[in-house]
């Protein structure tokens, strides 16, 4: 019997949907929570009430402590405060040929004296958006596991448009308590509400990788990939140390006239062999001012402060990759885009989910013992869909919990995320199913709602020092927790709800949906 194009993409779109999903969901998860990364990270560092300055002072600042520390370092970065992120990030690379010396890790600088920042180490949001495209696995194949995912993703999109031909007017019908029906109207609306945010994203997603997906080209053309970087960004071929020294000029006047030359705030400073005669700094504007996350850069000879070259042309196919990845991290957007992002990328997280619920509904027989099949995914949408949240739960509890000033604490909130992932994934094998889904979705609700809870014990920002005082980073944080524990303790209580009985209207409805989606 001959198999329909329809027929065909439902079973690319059901087995690819189900191979990627688990993965899929706690990409578009942490994904979505990285669009607030630098909020996360505030959060996550209470103790810092940094002094707002301006660009020129913060890099005098940064410039000066790095002068005390590394004068002979073969490479500084430094990465100006904004309105999302109050302090000065640096990095220095060592210079092999000086005298040994560790690198260092980045370092925190209050922009207004140049000092390190004392609060507690954390990787705050940062986690979750490495996580996201590198899932915790080692370089690079995180990425490459990353990238084959959303490669299914972008295949069950356009199978799912092909396989539902009436999928706009689905889009209409969201029936409650009809069991598979009615996780197929779920599903149907999460995927089509941000149908168009969902292809762009898992598209560009593609597409900002694509060097390292396809690097033949640039193997076959180019000695060394940095050449291509060079050449394709405008960078200016990097001086070798003459080993003659020569004091580096004032910073504070190359960052005002990059901020003229440029058209925008300066973002990021990068010095080359500061102190030497060959030394150059490259001032580079900050991306969130257009689309293009590709951002111009001026660079200067350090010694002199000449002008030596302005780059940000680069031509039409480097600007159709700088828009891509713009367009995928949204660091150009306003507040009220990025919540836009922000929601729309929950659909995404609903489309997923309810697509993986929605594969043991239409599999699950009234009164028929689930096969080993049914009960792996069952078992495997539990551990992902309930355990995950609760695992990130747990990682903001661990930031309250654990001693601010206990070394290593940065790894052991990592790891505590993890752990309490992984205990779920395995204490709910010992509980039957319907009863792992409810008792999960309590522990996210009782897991979310400790965090206000933990913050007002053990921090003087708590939510209601933060209502009094006006801080509505902090407040706007606790309140956000409060209602994720809401919505768990909702999907507790509707998990354990008994299903209604089905009529044969109902038995015949599902029967027809399978014959049509499976």
């Amino acid at each position: 019997m001959s198999v329909s194009l329809r027929q065909s993409m439902a079973w690319i779109h059901g087995w690819l949907g189900l191979l990627a999903g688990w993965l899929l969901f706690a990409m578009f998860l942490t994904g979505t929570a990285s669009y607030f990364r630098p909020e996360i990270t505030r959060w996550m560092q209470p103790e810092l009430h940094p002094q707002q300055v301006s660009t020129t002072r913060a890099a005098e600042t940064a410039i000066a402590y790095l002068q005390r520390t590394g004068a002979d370092d073969l490479q500084w970065y430094v990465y100006l405060p904004d309105a999302r992120t109050p302090l000065t990030r640096i990095y220095q690379v060592p210079n092999p040929a000086a005298a040994p010396r560790q690198r260092r890790d980045e370092i925190q600088l209050d922009p207004a004296t140049g000092r390190p920042a004392t609060a507690r180490e954390t990787r705050g949001g940062e986690q979750f958006y490495r996580f996201h495209f590198q899932l915790q696995l080692p370089h690079p194949w995180g990425r490459w596991l990353a990238g084959l995912c959303a490669m299914f993703m972008l295949a069950t999109i356009l199978s799912g448009v092909i396989t539902h031909k009436r999928i706009f007017a689905d889009f209409f019908t969201l029936r409650w308590n009809k069991g598979q029906r009615s996780w197929l109207d779920a599903h149907n609306v999460s995927a089509v509400l941000a149908l168009p945010y969902h292809a762009m994203i898992t598209y560009t997603g593609l597409i900002t990788l694509v060097t390292m997906y396809m690097p033949w080209p640039i193997l076959a053309n180019y000695k060394q990939p940095a050449d291509f970087a060079q050449i394709a960004f405008g960078l200016p071929a990097e001086r070798p140390a003459t080993g003659t020294a020569a004091p580096l000029v004032a910073i504070a006047p190359l960052v005002a006239d990059a901020g003229r030359r440029l058209g925008g705030p300066v973002a990021r400073i990068i010095v080359h062999h500061p102190n030497d005669q060959a030394a150059t700094i490259s001032v580079a504007r900050r991306s969130g001012t257009s689309i293009d996350a590709h951002s111009p850069t001026v660079t200067y000879d350090g010694a002199t402060g000449r002008l030596l070259e302005q780059s940000g042309a680069g031509g039409a196919a480097l600007a159709t990759a700088g828009v891509m990845l713009g367009l995928h991290i949204a660091q150009f957007a306003g507040p009220a885009l990025r919540w836009a992002y922000f929601a729309m990328g929950l659909t995404g997280v609903a489309m997923v989910g309810t697509g993986l619920l929605l594969w043991t509904a239409k599999r699950r027989r009234p009164g028929a013992a689930a096969f080993f099949g049914l009960r792996l995914v069952e078992r495997l949408n539990i551990a992902v869909i309930v355990g995950l949240p609760i695992g990130m739960a747990a990682y903001l509890l661990a930031n309250r919990l654990i001693p601010a000033m206990q070394p290593g604490r940065a790894d052991a909130e990592v790891a505590t995320m993890f752990w309490a992932w992984g205990l779920v994934a395995l204490a709910q094998l010992l509980r039957p199913a319907r009863r792992a889904w409810r008792e999960g979705f309590t522990l996210a609700a009782l897991a979310f709602a400790a965090i206000p809870i933990a913050d007002a014990l053990t921090t003087t920002r708590g939510l209601p020092g933060s209502l009094r005082q006006g801080d509505s980073l902090f407040a706007a944080f606790d309140v956000a927790m409060l209602v994720i524990a809401a919505l768990f303790a909702f999907a507790a209580w509707r998990a354990g709800r008994a299903p209604a009985p089905r009529s044969r209207r109902a038995a015949r409805a599902e029967r027809l949906s399978e014959t049509v989606h499976a």
